[in-house]
């Protein structure tokens, strides 16, 4: 898996945006989130841009229009069959997780919707969560709005971060994108760490 995804590099742009916006799509969209790695794809897209394979507002836009279509999907999938579905879920571990991902979408509402995005695994199952939960669609797009996007930018800012040297990020934004970059990454080291100081990577 992780040869075959490195190749994405050397691919043409639409190959990489086609590869990229399926793969984040299909994460969220039919409860696969444990098979397909949107969020390293994500990041290599954001390395092919920084290669100059592709641009990297092509890869911004793709990914979160995917993200954002994808958890829609899981949503109305939720609303409809999500019960039948999480039924399916019957590994023991993966139980106890979705239910923990209930549990806190139930304590903590929208913010719920937020932090799923950041999760391993409730990524994929909280979208379909909030529509079986009643949560009214617009009030999920909003909240959906924040988490995805948040994720989307630090995601491929991070691969196309990795992918360039600080003197190419300040030759193509000056001095202050690459500081705001810097601040990027800063936010998402800050993500992590407050992940795994309140357990949520656990879930």
């Amino acid at each position: 898996m992780t040869e075959a995804l490195s190749s994405l590099l050397d691919q043409p742009p639409w190959l990489i945006l086609t590869v990229a916006g399926l793969v984040v799509f299909g994460e969220c969209a039919f409860l696969v989130g444990m098979v397909l790695p949107g969020e390293t794809v994500a990041v290599l897209a954001g390395a092919a841009a920084a290669l100059g394979r592709t641009s990297l507002v092509s890869v911004l836009v793709v990914v979160l229009v995917a993200a954002l279509l994808g958890d829609s999907v899981g949503y109305v999938v939720g609303r409809r069959v999500g019960p039948r579905l999480h039924r399916r879920v019957t590994h023991p571990a993966r139980r106890q997780r979705l239910e923990d991902a209930e549990a806190r979408l139930r304590a903590r509402g929208g913010w719920a919707v937020v932090l799923g995005r950041w999760t391993p695994f409730v990524r994929s199952v909280m979208p379909s969560i909030a529509g079986m939960s009643g949560m009214p669609y617009p009030k999920f797009l909003a909240w959906d709005l924040l988490g995805a996007g948040s994720w989307s930018m630090l995601s491929v800012l991070a691969g196309y971060g990795a992918g360039m040297s600080y003197e190419r990020v300040v030759s193509w934004f000056g001095t202050v994108g690459a500081v705001l970059l810097g601040g990027a990454f800063v936010v998402g080291v800050a993500v992590w760490s407050w992940r795994r100081t309140a357990g949520l990577d656990r879930m």
